[in-house]
């Protein structure tokens, strides 16, 4: 078998195989998706530099999470709109590597970003008095670049296991981008230890951090239960809820694709559940976390006011 064996230059990018117009027609839906999201991500970062009523600590952690939003789907949406429109739908070793290590990497760190938001909600809502304290900038800066240094580390460490395979072909790749499950079952040597590392990598940055935005918003919710006024437990419900919404979805989808078992229905499924990482999830989060926030629509509209003139 070692005598047969060959260094993959190139992979193809199967994607979901569907008739020319309906491919054309996603195309069209991808495309407007993709534009919203970076348009709605990237005036949420200009907002939050701009005004000074948004540099607190919620806020800083906003325009983190819209940066991993922006840099996620362009990392996949590019390529993935690409093949498209065109039959030629290879893409070379290197470029699909690092695809796979970016994707990993800002997933990873977008977990642990949502769990940082979290806790500064609980602060904000639980310990009021105290969450200039505890909620320092100092306190900030360090869990923001603890979020984005666990990220890369973790995904270094599946990209080396990833490089140390080799890959025997056909070389097609059943997805819409060089996913790592994907890619890994193109390998001719045994994968366990990289499936080992995957699984523990995912109840390290998937299940703990669920858990403990869980544990968060549980200490949210009976507080807000405790609010007198019907009308700020009905605000605060919704925004939490909401909240959760995409939280649960987001970690959710995640979760079934890497910790449910291998199926035959396994590859389309992941392709779906990846649309909605890589398309619907980065749209959401402006939409759910900061253009429905007054505080946002009020620096919105002063940034207006001030082209205006």
């Amino acid at each position: 078998m070692k005598g047969n064996w060959s260094w993959a230059t190139e992979f193809v990018l199967l994607g979901f195989q569907l008739s020319a117009e309906t491919e054309v027609l996603l195309f069209c839906v991808f495309s407007l998706l993709y534009t919203f999201s970076l348009l709605a991500n990237g005036m949420i970062f200009a907002l939050i530099c701009l005004d000074q009523r948004l540099h607190t600590p919620m806020y800083y952690f906003l325009s983190h999470l819209a940066i991993i939003d922006i840099s996620y789907a362009s990392n996949n949406v590019p390529k993935m709109l690409a093949n498209l429109v065109t039959q030629k739908r290879a893409i070379s070793f290197v470029p699909c590597i690092m695809q796979t290590f970016l994707y990993l990497a800002f997933a990873h760190t977008e977990c642990l970003i949502l769990v940082a938001m979290s806790y500064d909600r609980y602060v904000a809502i639980c310990h009021p008095l105290h969450y200039t304290v505890i909620m320092s900038w100092t306190v900030c800066t360090v869990l923001a670049t603890m979020s984005w240094a666990s990220g890369f580390f973790l995904s270094l460490i599946h990209m080396l296991l990833l490089l140390r395979l080799p890959f025997c072909g056909p070389w097609a790749v059943n997805h819409l981008f060089c996913e790592i499950l994907s890619v890994l079952r193109l390998a001719c040597a045994d994968t366990w230890l990289n499936k080992v590392v995957i699984f523990a990598a995912t109840v390290l940055v998937l299940v703990t951090p669920f858990c403990l935005v869980l544990v968060s918003y549980t200490h949210i919710l009976w507080a807000i239960l405790k609010i007198q006024s019907g009308e700020g437990r009905r605000k605060a419900f919704s925004t939490c809820s909401s909240h959760l919404c995409v939280v649960g979805l987001f970690f959710g989808c995640a979760m079934v694709v890497y910790m449910v078992p291998d199926s035959s229905q396994q590859g389309e499924k992941t392709k779906i559940l990846s649309l909605f990482h890589s398309l619907f999830n980065p749209m959401l989060n402006p939409l759910i976390y900061s253009l429905r926030n007054a505080q946002v629509k009020d620096a919105l509209g002063r940034v207006l006011q001030v082209r205006s003139r």
